[in-house]
């Protein structure tokens, strides 16, 4: 593994690469609340056959993390990573988890050219999850904790005690024995970067028009979607943990209407953290399918 920075519309994005250049490019982009480190138990799996590249996001780890929500809207988000692709050659293999699902699925979506295939680790199309956070039902329960994150100051008190409340989020639920103790100190490292980074990081949440409905109270003014614009038309690999408790699978119903060339694979065992659980059979699934 290599690590080097780049310059993205003139600012700093930290990357971390594995696999010889000359393969082809596979940019994988970490979600909310980790940092390119989260790749490090797949990547090297699939060095052998990809120039993986995985960045800090912007507002995470060591990269640009301007300050104000603004800064954190989609279209800002995609642009970063359609700067990176074109440094890459112009085309990339595309894969994202969690949030990075959500930079990856509109930049296939903005920017065909520059995706030949799109890899979603439990992560969610913007239509289907928004419909389900909007019914009041199991989903917007699911996700009470995106109106948590969007509260002023909330960074303060979850950085309070080394992060103590950050670590014990991460294992609400789910199976956090990859999280060692020497990763969980690299976890807090990335996080305190530049003085403290969860606050550009939540900066995501807030600056997302996802809206969350109460549980039992369902939403039915919202704004309409550019469901043309957010079509998928490059085929498209979703690997899914079947026991994640924070995007479950209502969340992905629906996929087929804006990613026709869809291929669905479900793992019984593994919940969110599905890359650090059975990297080998992730890293398995993409190589049969690709």
């Amino acid at each position: 593994m290599q690590t080097d920075t780049c310059l993205l519309n003139g600012q700093a994005f930290h990357l971390r690469r594995w696999g010889h250049p000359d393969l082809p490019p596979l940019l994988m982009l970490h979600g909310f609340p980790e940092y390119s480190g989260a790749w490090e138990d797949l990547a090297p799996l699939l060095a052998d056959r990809f120039h993986c590249v995985a960045p800090d996001q912007r507002g995470y780890g060591q990269s640009y993390a301007p300050a104000g929500v603004e800064a954190y809207r989609i279209s800002q988000l995609v642009s970063d990573m359609a700067a990176l692709i074109d440094q890459l050659g112009g085309q990339v293999i595309l894969m994202g988890h969690d949030w990075g699902a959500s930079v990856a699925y509109a930049l296939a979506a903005r920017h065909p050219e520059k995706v030949s295939r799109l890899i979603v680790a439990n992560g969610v199309h913007p239509v289907p999850f928004q419909r389900e956070l909007a019914k009041g039902e199991a989903q917007s329960e699911a996700s009470q904790y995106i109106n948590g994150l969007r509260q002023e100051g909330i960074e303060e008190a979850l950085e309070h005690n080394n992060y103590r409340q950050v670590i014990r989020t991460l294992h609400m639920d789910t199976d956090m024995s990859w999280m060692s103790h020497a990763r969980r100190a690299d976890y807090i490292e990335a996080w305190s970067q530049g003085g403290g980074r969860l606050g550009t990081m939540i900066n995501w949440y807030r600056a997302s028009p996802l809206q969350v409905a109460d549980p039992g109270t369902p939403l039915t003014d919202l704004p309409d979607m550019p469901v043309d614009q957010l079509r998928i038309t490059c085929p498209h690999l979703l690997i899914w943990g079947m026991k994640d408790t924070a995007l479950l699978p209502c969340s992905t119903e629906g996929l087929e209407e804006f990613a026709p060339d869809l291929t669905r694979v479900e793992i019984a065992e593994a919940d969110h953290w599905i890359c650090h659980q059975v990297p080998d059979q992730v890293a398995a699934i993409i190589r049969d399918w690709v």
